[in-house]
């Protein structure tokens, strides 16, 4: 239950509640229990615990309250439940804008004692302080531990506990001989007629049992009877045992002990204060509805007294208000808005003594007291609420007392019930609202249900509930809300219902199959449907229909046609089938569609179209054609077909089969056809009901026979190169008949979506819009037709100008030359057609001028260095797009030196040797060595170990030691090894490679290329 403090939150800001509430436990006597619960709320509640039967006692031993930080539980633990432990717990969390409060229950079983027989008493000696102190925690409440243990100076708490435990189970095992259970153990309390009773309830497993009353340690005699003279007596009532002390006196204080066959089963220590009355209470009396006031003073001062009317224990209330003075000497009883019933004897209690006096009210005309002889009568006119209690009535020393109970049941005001009963109706989205007031004694439980589920205060429901009235507020209904709602109310003495009914509106919802065909004729569809499932809480005005006629896209409005769910269809033609589209209107909309399934009007039912006819062989007086049967046959098995066909911009269809003649199979050689003419075709099935729809068109194909060979038209060249981010388009012409199917591919695997092919008669055009270097590669068309196929294939490369090569260095190797060196382009990974070209300008000529072009490394070295000359080179990147921008070396000089004309031979020696070679096919080559030797050695270069020199197809050139050779275009044939041999007549040096082409054409593209370069 939650409860509002303020009538509006601040935003952000919430009442507590629990995510989790504690679960009811039952559990045996000795175990530990816990109860968790979790609450939120902003700001963050206090949670509180608290007990309906007394007050909570927490110590570690005893009962715990904590809070989990971790899992944000608030627990209350009990480590070892006892039976006094049973009850009600509630848990309270509050904030300033309200509180939540839930309850839970803890169940205690306690264990069952098994008894054994033993006769004997305990020993008649005095009790020293620690057995005493022992006797009376054995048999105290857990409340009063630390005021016992203080009183008798124990400080180690947890260690009596401990030591009390042990031996509260020992007693139990030695009670559990003779008693079966034992439970409402009373202490000794001061009566108002100054004796002193000690109650208890005990189940004896042996009635004849002795029962034994100790002080002290000292056995007490006791009589069985009250006014035998006796001192101490015991009363037995049913299990109910009750000692009574009369005549109290100042030696009556001390530990008493109850024995059930010399085992202790009870204890409670009676202290007699030294107290009397020094003013007792007066007689009082007083009018009807007025207060009385009775007052006493005492010799000693004291906290309280202990106030009895007609015999009941009295305690601060709305009835009675108890005061006591400052000094704890005057103490006074209020006896509040008196009624007749509130006359009678009242005491005052202190210590053991006591007074007592009447109170006499003058009571009304409603309450009369009359004498009868020896009878006394009472009578109660007109009893209400206020005269429920307890009668009692006295003579000479004799009391006899009567209850009268006033029974309030919880009831209905009619005028608002009657206004309760009636219906409520709303729109789907508003709200309703529900009253009714009531009386009946509080507290009476009230609560709301909705088709037989209890409603809670939350969400969209919201319940108020004050003193004789409560209200039902539904917020944002739903047509799922319609149903009974009921009101239960109910108090200690019944319980009221009334029923009233809730009917949210919304729209309805679709009609309902399977369709009941009541006729389907020739000339008529008449069917019926079932109501919908839900009206929506109204009437049905109509319903609305849409027709369709299986094969059309289009439908057709019928309706509306009443409330009655049939509708009756006389437009109609045989054989056709018609679908149905159902609706229903009322006040509050129209519901979703209910489509009905197809409905055929009369027998016939005709075949769906076959597929479209294919053209399988073509020739100049005969084309042969096929086609698949329909799906639908129309139920019936399908007799055979019509062929039409229909010259190529003509409008009219001619049927080729004989009007009364059908094609029996699904294929067909028609002859009728004139050299030259394009010609497509259409079928029809035809089953018991006649010939269906025609199918698609086939494709136009010549009437001619058929070319053995095909023939590209207008080839154009086999390699193209587009600039990086331009289009590519290539244009195919072809001539095929047939028709073919064209199929494009890239490097051997079809093109990317990215590629648009387009396709028309003699042409298929491939356009790249905007080519990236990855679009670089082989594309090849194929065209194939029942004739045969041919493909054609070119290469298309997307490049862009390159980039600069790197920085340019110098060095000399070889006298009279010098090897240029350059860090690789940028584009030369992306580019394998990339290379270089080199330039030189000199101090004398001043003029640049290329020496070396289609260098595919990054070094080459220069001939013919003239001493004392200054020289510059220049190195650009080259690809298919054109050059770069140079990367210029730093000034190179060789001073003049003069003549040496010591000379020394040696034998011949590779200063730089050759370098293994990769070139792209149809690119020129250029391979380079250096050597020295005196005298001048002879070279010779071979591959795979035939002699090049006199080859015209290699240019071979020697300069200073400068070996070179120079492939113009590389192909397949020039790939092996190649040598360099140097000799003279003072020895022999070698220095060999390897050439391998990169981007060889496949044989048909080689052949193809070579077929082109022939025309």
């Amino acid at each position: 239950m939650i409860t509002q403090f303020v009538e509006q939150l601040p935003d952000g800001k919430t009442t507590p509640d629990f995510t989790r509430k504690p679960i009811a436990i039952t559990i045996q006597e000795g175990k530990s229990a816990v109860f968790k619960s979790i609450v939120v709320g902003d700001p963050t509640p206090t949670v509180t615990w608290s007990r309906a039967n007394g007050e909570m006692f927490f110590h570690p031993d005893v009962c715990i309250q904590k809070y989990d930080a971790a899992t944000q539980e608030h627990r209350l633990e009990f480590p070892k439940v006892a039976p006094e432990d049973a009850d009600t717990y509630k848990c309270y969390a509050a904030n300033k804008y309200g509180r939540a409060v839930c309850t839970v229950v803890l169940n205690v079983i306690e264990g069952m004692i098994h008894i054994i027989h033993q006769n004997g008493t305990r020993e008649g000696k005095p009790m020293e302080a620690g057995e005493k102190v022992w006797e009376i925690l054995l048999s105290a409440e857990k409340k009063d531990y630390e005021k016992i243990c203080a009183e008798f100076g124990i400080t180690d708490f947890r260690g009596m506990l401990k030591k009390l435990t042990e031996m509260k189970k020992e007693r139990e095992e030695e009670i559990a001989q003779f008693i079966t259970h034992i439970r409402n153990l009373k202490p000794i309390e001061v009566k108002d007629d100054d004796c002193a009773t000690i109650e208890l309830d005990m189940d004896l497993m042996d009635q004849s049992s002795k029962i034994f009353l100790y002080k002290d340690g000292v056995m007490v005699p006791f009589t069985k009877e009250e006014g035998e003279g006796m001192k101490h007596s015991l009363k037995q009532v049913g299990k109910k045992y009750i000692f009574t002390i009369k005549n109290l006196g100042k030696d009556d204080g001390g530990l008493y002990s109850v024995d059930v066959e010399g085992v202790n089963v009870f204890s409670t220590d009676f202290k007699v204060q030294d107290v009397d009355f020094a003013v007792k209470i007066q007689e009082v009396k007083a009018e009807e509805r007025q207060d009385a006031l009775f007052q006493c003073v005492l010799t000693t001062p004291m906290n309280e007294v202990k106030w009895y009317g007609k015999s009941a224990l009295l305690s601060n209330s709305g009835k009675h208000e108890i005061i006591v003075s400052e000094d704890k000497l005057i103490h006074k009883l209020i006896v509040k808005d008196c009624l007749p019933l509130d006359a009678g004897i009242y005491a005052a209690v202190a210590g053991i003594k006591s007074c007592n006096a009447w109170l006499i009210i003058k009571s009304s005309e409603n309450l009369t007291i009359s004498k009868d002889g020896c009878f006394h009568r009472l009578k109660i006119l007109k009893i209400t609420e206020e005269d429920a209690g307890k009668y009692k009535f006295e003579a000479d020393g004799r009391k006899t007392e009567a209850e009268i109970a006033v029974e309030d049941p919880p009831r209905f005001i009619a005028e608002e019930l009657e206004a309760f009963k009636n219906p409520v109706t709303v729109k789907k989205g508003h709200k309703a609202t529900f009253n009714v007031s009531f009386i009946g004694r509080e507290p009476i439980k009230v609560q709301w249900y909705n088709e037989g589920e209890e409603l809670a205060d939350e969400g969209n429901t919201k319940i108020e509930t004050s003193e004789g009235s409560t209200r039902l507020l539904l917020l944002k209904l739903q047509r799922k809300d319609s149903g009974e709602i009921k009101i239960k109310l109910k108090n200690e003495f019944g319980t009221a219902e009334a029923i009233s009914q809730l009917n949210v509106l919304d729209k309805p919802t679709p009609p309902m199959g399977p369709l009941e065909i009541v006729e389907a004729s020739s000339s008529v569809i008449d069917f019926k449907w079932r109501p919908p499932k839900d009206s929506g809480g109204c009437k049905i005005q109509h319903y609305i229909l849409e027709r369709q006629q299986i094969g059309r896209n289009t439908w057709k409005k019928v309706g509306p046609i009443g409330p009655v769910a049939q509708y009756r269809d006389s437009d109609v033609d045989h054989g056709r089938r018609y679908c149905y589209r159902i609706k229903v209107e009322t006040e509050m909309g129209t519901s979703d569609l209910m489509e009905t399934e197809d409905i055929q009007a009369g027998t016939k039912a005709y075949p769906a179209p076959p597929s479209a006819p294919k053209v399988v062989s073509v020739f100049k007086d005969c084309i042969n054609v096929t086609w698949s049967p329909p799906s639908d046959t129309g139920g019936t098995s399908i007799l055979g077909y019509n062929l039409e066909k229909r010259k190529k911009g003509s409008n009219l269809w001619g049927l080729v089969n004989p009007p009364n003649e059908m094609i029996k199979g699904s294929k067909c050689a028609v002859k009728d056809v004139v050299e030259g003419m394009e010609y497509e075709f259409r079928v029809s099935a035809i089953n018991n009901s006649g010939a269906g729809e025609y199918s698609t068109p086939s494709e136009f194909v010549f009437a001619r026979d058929p070319k053995s060979r095909w023939r590209f038209e207008n080839i154009i060249e086999l390699f193209m190169i587009v600039r990086a981010g331009n289009s590519a388009r290539v244009n195919i012409n072809f001539e095929a008949s047939p028709w073919p199917d064209v199929i494009w591919l890239k490097d051997g695997c079809p093109v990317s979506k990215k590629v648009t092919i387009s396709t028309s008669e003699g042409t298929s055009q491939l356009l790249i819009t905007s080519a990236e270097r990855s679009d670089t590669g082989i594309y090849t068309i194929i065209v194939k037709n029942i004739v045969g196929q041919e493909m054609f294939s070119i290469e298309i490369r997307v490049t862009d100008e390159p980039k600069p090569p790197g920085p340019v260095e110098l060095d000399e190797n070889v006298p009279g030359t010098v090897t240029i060196s350059w860090a690789a382009s940028p584009d030369e990974k992306r580019d394998d057609r990339l290379h270089y070209m080199v330039t030189k300008r000199d101090s004398v000529k001043k003029t640049w001028h290329v020496v070396a072009d289609r260098i595919f490394n990054n070094k080459f070295t220069a001939c013919n260095i003239m001493p004392g000359r200054e020289y510059k080179f220049r190195v650009y990147a080259k690809n298919d797009m054109g050059s770069s921008n140079p990367s210029e070396s730093p000034k190179w000089l060789i001073p003049a030196k003069k003549a040496n004309t010591n000379t020394s031979q040696c034998p011949p020696k590779f200063l730089v040797p050759l370098k293994l070679h990769t070139a792209p096919q149809g690119y020129e080559c250029y391979m380079t060595c250096a050597v020295k030797g005196d005298p001048k050695p002879h070279v010779t270069w071979l591959r795979n170990n035939i002699s090049l020199n006199t080859n015209t197809n290699y240019f071979i050139s020697n300069t200073c030691g400068v070996c070179s050779l120079l492939i113009l275009r590389v192909g397949a044939k020039d790939t092996g090894e190649y040598k360099v041999v140097a000799e003279s007549p003072l020895g022999r040096a070698e220095s060999s490679t390897k050439l391998s082409v990169r981007g060889m054409l496949p044989p048909f593209e080689f052949c193809m290329m070579q077929i082109l370069q022939k025309k």
